[in-house]
């Protein structure tokens, strides 16, 4: 080999070695700019927010445990309970007194001890009642006590129960057997024998206290869509209120517009000639007006969010900080997601954000339809809340995290991947400004928020249940509705109550109003309340005396009563209306959390009505009461099965009491009117049906806290923008490199129904 071989040879083997070299370089460079940061770390113990945290499935197991063996009275399984039976209905944990907490997170006390909330129904009893129990300390009972009488001022009549799974399979049960006693007419209007038919229960049941008589609807079933949009013009009314269920009897007929004494008499009157009957064919699955199977073939796949360097918020438990928030999360399988210990920068603004009631109440003209008040904490809007799917939603790389339950049963249930957590890019910048005078610069900064979802799915609806925390010290609180419509047989004057969006369907207006509680605790527990809102004035002119100018002033009040805090639905309300601190800012104005609602709520039902009483808290857009550990929440389950004798009246905690440098609570109402239309079908869509409010500090601070965010955008025209030192906007195309890995896609949601 000659010389210049070797030389040409050597040559290529150190320009492969220097391009190894660079590339190896380059390699080791990308994971220090993709590793995964850890998030800031907050000055708040983990474990302190366990003093409010969700039971395990092994503690509710305890419970159980326990009370199998203390009671010493027989219990059956729930799932398997007849309404003469004893069992257990539900366990939730018993959050301690505000008191202790505070004692325990702020004043360096013991920790309140862990106790859960049992609720049993005793129907084997001389006086069949439901009771509830307080049992602690967790992890090991040891105790019991009665709790009903000191919550409810009296024992729990045994009919305001929840109606429970097993007695749904016993009514279902006894529509079918009464439906093959009208043969003839069944395969006439429906092309049916029964057996393709379902249920859809109304609520409440019956007109007065002790009733337990429900209006049940009867639907075309079709595998793999939503029912709720196929009805047969058949309902039935059905008492189920005697604690053997052989005594229970089918009180009433209806179809297109008639009333029957039974099926039998409406087979009698069809064989007669005498019952208009309107044909309906089996619907086909390709064809049904509720198949939200798609139509088209995928396409090319959406924007994706994902964090270049791993979450940028921090979950352990029941707590999640991000960027100055700390707030722990958990569930309630009745009332659904609650909130405790809400801090900003290191100081409690709100002490509980919790969700209350959700009200469904309809218009129709068949009975069904017209009697339906629906509140949906009786039926569970915790323990309705399903695995999320991710992607859809939630984020893809949203973390997710599985709730517990226990209701009729003495076995827990998870719902898996219930719960999201992510950080959402809005789009929308939270501040800028682009300075075209004097000196040229660009300000910013994205709007980047923490965002906690869960969805519920209450029969045919879905509520998006979102808590947003923001950048600028804000808290938002949204809700969405989807889901399919309930909807009536169309007949008659059928469109006096909504809009006709199928061949024989009514899709039947109803209106939404939600309930929460915000115990609010501004710069300390003690606050009062002061509104603000603009009038104007006529004045002369100073410079011009002969002239006028209208000029807006600021009229401030301090509300000082109950009953003054008390804001109707509807009725006009202070633009800026805070809970205010009796310590000032820098500024020496008031430091306060203003309140903002975002509603289109329909009319209240009215207040001579006989079951009004049971959801007062519907009257007021705005309540603020003195803070009671008597008063936890605004209704209760049990008014749906007796809103004539209502449990809990929210009305009666608005007695005129003083606001003024007291703990107090503001009950909010949001919710809008849904007049169906054709657009809701195949199911509603959220675009619209939004609502919800804002807590915005005001003068709170003494300048914007997003000032100190590290997102915060600034260059001039004297720099190089596209340095990505000087903008971190200029360092986005380096991020893009460090796109996830993302899991396989996987979802468990049917396997626990």
């Amino acid at each position: 080999m000659s010389l210049k071989t070797v030389l040409i040879l050597l040559g290529l083997a150190l320009a492969t070695i220097f391009a190894l070299v660079c590339v190896l370089l380059t390699r080791e460079r990308t994971p220090r700019t993709c590793q995964h940061l850890p998030p800031e770390q907050e000055d708040i113990e983990d474990d302190q927010s366990l003093v409010f945290a969700d039971l395990t499935a092994e503690e509710m197991s305890q419970v159980v445990r326990y009370l199998q063996g203390h009671l010493g009275v027989p219990l059956v399984e729930a799932s398997r309970a007849n309404p003469s039976d004893n069992c257990i209905a539900s366990v939730d944990v018993q959050v301690p007194a505000k008191a202790e907490v505070l004692r325990f997170l702020d004043g360096g006390g013991a920790r309140p001890p862990r106790e859960a909330l049992a609720v049993l129904y005793f129907g084997k009893q001389a006086e069949p009642n439901i009771t509830e129990y307080v049992v602690g300390p967790l992890p090991a009972p040891a105790y019991h006590r009665d709790v009903t009488v000191h919550k409810y001022g009296g024992k729990v009549p045994y009919h305001r129960r929840p109606v429970t799974g097993r007695e749904y399979t016993d009514i279902n049960a006894l529509i079918h057997r009464e439906l093959k006693k009208a043969p003839q007419f069944l395969t006439a209007c429906c092309e049916s024998d029964g057996t393709n038919l379902v249920t859809l229960t109304t609520a409440p049941r019956g007109f007065k206290s002790g009733d337990r008589v429900t209006w049940f609807v009867l639907f075309h079933n079709v595998a793999g869509t939503g029912y709720y949009l196929s009805p047969v013009g058949l309902e039935v009314l059905v008492d189920h209120g005697d604690l053997h269920v052989s005594r229970w009897q089918l009180r009433q007929v209806f179809y297109n517009g008639r009333y029957f004494t039974s099926t039998g008499d409406l087979e009698q009157e069809f064989v007669a000639g005498a019952v208009e009957v309107v044909r309906l064919q089996q619907p086909r699955a390709d064809a049904v007006l509720g198949s939200m199977k798609p139509r088209s073939p995928p396409g090319s796949p959406g924007p994706l969010q994902f964090e270049p360097q791993g979450p940028r918020y921090s979950v352990r438990n029941n707590h999640v900080t991000f960027q100055g928030w700390s707030i722990a999360f958990g569930m309630n399988p009745n009332t659904g997601p609650r909130l405790f210990d809400i801090r900003y920068r290191g100081e409690r603004i709100i002490y509980e954000l919790s969700l209350q009631e959700a009200l469904a109440l309809y218009g129709s003209n068949c009975p069904g339809g017209m009697s339906t008040r629906y509140l949906d904490g009786s039926f569970g809007i915790g323990r309705f809340a399903y695995e999320l799917v991710q992607g859809l939603d939630c984020p893809y790389t949203a973390t997710y995290v599985d709730r517990h339950y226990l209701a009729e049963s003495d076995t827990p249930k998870t719902n898996q991947k219930s719960l999201c957590i992510f950080e959402h890019d809005s789009a929308l910048p939270l501040r800028r400004h682009f300075s075209d005078s004097q000196s040229f610069y660009y300000g910013g900064l994205r709007k980047n928020t923490l965002v906690i979802r869960t969805i519920s799915t209450l029969i045919n609806y879905d509520y998006i249940w979102d808590f947003m925390f923001h950048g600028n010290g804000a808290v938002e609180v949204r809700v969405h509705a989807t889901g399919y419509i309930s909807s009536s047989f169309f007949h008659g004057r059928g469109t006096d109550y909504g809009n006709r969006v199928g061949p024989h369907t009514l899709g039947t207006m109803h209106l939404h109003h939600i309930h929460y509680k915000v115990d609010l605790d501004v710069d300390g527990q003690l606050n009062s309340l002061e509104t603000q809102d603009m009038e104007y004035e006529f004045v002369k002119d100073p410079w011009s005396r002969q002239n006028t100018i209208e000029r807006p002033y600021l009229r401030r009040k301090r509300l000082e009563k109950e009953d003054e805090a008390a804001f109707p639905l509807n009725a006009p309300m202070p633009r800026y209306l805070s809970f205010v601190s009796h310590n000032p800012n820098k500024w020496e104005h008031p430091r306060s959390y203003r309140i903002q609602i975002i509603s289109f709520a329909g009319k209240h039902l009215p207040t001579n009505s006989s079951m009004e009483r049971s959801i007062s808290w519907g009257r007021y857009q705005l309540a603020v009461t003195q803070r009671k550990e008597k008063e936890p929440t605004s209704t209760s389950v049990y008014n749906q099965n007796d809103p004539w004798t209502p449990t809990v009246t929210f009305a009666d905690f608005i007695n005129n009491e003083t606001i003024t440098n007291k703990d107090l609570v503001a009950w909010i109402t949001v919710g809008f009117l849904h007049v169906p239309h054709a657009e809701d079908i195949p199911n509603t869509v959220t675009v619209g049906n939004g609502v919800g409010f804002f807590l915005r500090p005001y003068n709170y601070f003494n300048e914007d806290p997003s000032v100190d965010s590290s997102d915060s955008v600034y260059f001039s025209s004297e720099q190089d923008v596209g340095a990505c030192g000087a903008n971190p906007l200029a360092c986005l195309s380096s991020a893009t490199t460090c796109a996830p890995h993302l899991p396989s896609f996987h979802f468990g949601g049917f396997l626990n129904l």
